[in-house]
């Protein structure tokens, strides 16, 4: 799961929700299985090289909101998700597509040329080399 992180300190965006997010997304993405064992905070921290407050925090947040589970005693887990995820990952490309939106109305581009772009760069896992 490390291998999969990672954190740009130097982004506008605090290190803890480049975790968030990226966790968030491992698992709605299928790379973080239902009640996968996460590395401890003091093994996340130590690999990515940043506070293990800062991981705690991102951690607690993950939680809170139930994309993970802490029982006394054991790893931290994936939670099992009944609820539809679908939303999240709605939420999660909706910054990117705010952003594409307002770099294609700077640029002077139709709706009709951004999805023609989207089209032209659109690649099925099959098709990647």
């Amino acid at each position: 799961m490390l291998e999969l992180i990672n954190v740009n300190p130097n982004s506008g965006e605090p290190i803890y929700r480049q975790l968030h997010e990226q966790i968030v997304r491992l698992i709605v993405g299928g790379q973080l299985q239902a009640e996968a064992v996460l590395p401890s905070v003091r093994q996340i921290a130590e690999a990515l090289a940043v506070n293990p407050m800062t991981v705690s925090r991102a951690i607690q947040g993950l939680v809170e909101q139930g994309w993970l589970e802490r029982r006394r005693g054991q790893a931290t887990r994936v939670a099992i998700r009944t609820q539809d995820d679908s939303n999240a990952t709605h939420d999660l490309l909706a910054p990117q597509c705010q952003n594409l939106i307002d770099q294609a109305t700077q640029l002077g581009l139709s709706l009709e040329d951004v999805q023609a772009l989207l089209a032209a760069h659109w690649h099925q896992p099959d098709d990647r080399t």
